[in-house]
């Protein structure tokens, strides 16, 4: 199943956006941790809305973005014990974490069709 990410800031979500600075060779071990995580932890959370997951071009980042229902949500995952395990994992691969969190306030999107198709998330 695709599911399709909307941005919009019409909904009452909470936005963390995640950005980790990683070694180049641990870019891909970081993402295929996260995408792991979210399959098996994350998405079935209570509150959880979508996540995801890009990498830098030059190798040293790694940016999670993701939306929760509220923040309250989003703290609950903080505490579970499961998903804190996936949270040490990825803070052993990278050498710095900035988590913050966010409210959409406004989207933009170019009129008629996209020019490379929906954006999947």
């Amino acid at each position: 199943m695709t599911v399709i990410a909307n941005i919009d800031s019409t909904r009452p979500v909470t936005t963390l956006i995640n950005v980790f600075t990683v070694a180049p060779e641990h870019q891909q071990e970081l993402t295929d941790l996260l995408a792991r995580a979210t399959e098996e932890t994350m998405k079935h959370r209570p509150g959880f809305v979508s996540a995801t997951f890009h990498a830098s071009q030059d190798g040293r980042r790694v940016i999670n973005y993701a939306q929760w229902e509220s923040e309250e949500h989003y703290r609950a995952v903080l505490a579970d014990p499961e998903a804190r395990a996936h949270m040490r994992e990825a803070a052993a691969l990278a050498t710095d974490i900035q988590p913050r969190l966010f409210r959409v306030t406004s989207s933009h999107r170019k009129e008629g069709p996209a020019p490379y198709g929906n954006i999947e998330a």
